[in-house]
């Protein structure tokens, strides 16, 4: 929770460390130390800053940074599976058209913790040949380039993986 001030020093800190993460993040990706482009990117990460102050601000609960190691093992996990999936639709596009089986299903979310529910759709749309539609309470539709992706993700293992990766309970 946030003080009567306007700023207390947890925030302070917080919002330091998203300035500098963000900052570094823009100088690596943009690799310019030209004075306009730097004046963009200042721009840009007060901007974000200044936004993720206004949404804490709104809902009086800051988000966190917690990298966990659990968090770490989840991120390779993911990856691997971008890397897997590439390849399956690399071989679904470039294959014959009759391999391709677009599907649509909805996929449970009440198991997953709340807070988890976004990063479970985002990791499914991150993974090539799969996008979450929609999202509400009870599900997330997704829509695939084939029916063995849907199987895939109703197995449950990139949910499990995701509450452990939260440490989260439902």
């Amino acid at each position: 929770m946030y003080s009567k001030s306007l700023m207390d020093r947890k925030t302070i800190i917080y919002l330091t460390t998203w300035t500098l993460i963000l900052a570094i993040f823009w100088l690596l990706l943009s690799g310019y130390f030209k004075p306009l482009l730097l004046g963009f990117g200042l721009v840009s990460v007060a901007l974000v800053v200044l936004l993720i102050w206004r949404m804490d601000k709104t809902d009086k609960e800051p988000q966190q940074l917690s990298f966990s190691l659990r968090f770490f093992r989840y991120i390779v996990w993911l990856i691997g599976q971008v890397v897997l999936s590439s390849l399956e639709v690399t071989k679904l596009v470039w294959g014959s058209s009759k391999k391709l089986s677009p599907a649509t299903a909805k996929l449970p979310v009440t198991d997953i913790p709340e807070h988890s529910r976004v990063l479970y759709a985002n990791s499914i749309t991150m993974t090539p040949g799969t996008l979450s539609v929609d999202i509400d309470d009870d599900y997330v539709t997704v829509h695939a380039l084939d029916e063995k992706s849907i199987k895939s993700l109703q197995q449950g293992e990139m949910a499990s993986k995701i509450a452990k990766a939260t440490g989260e309970k439902n």
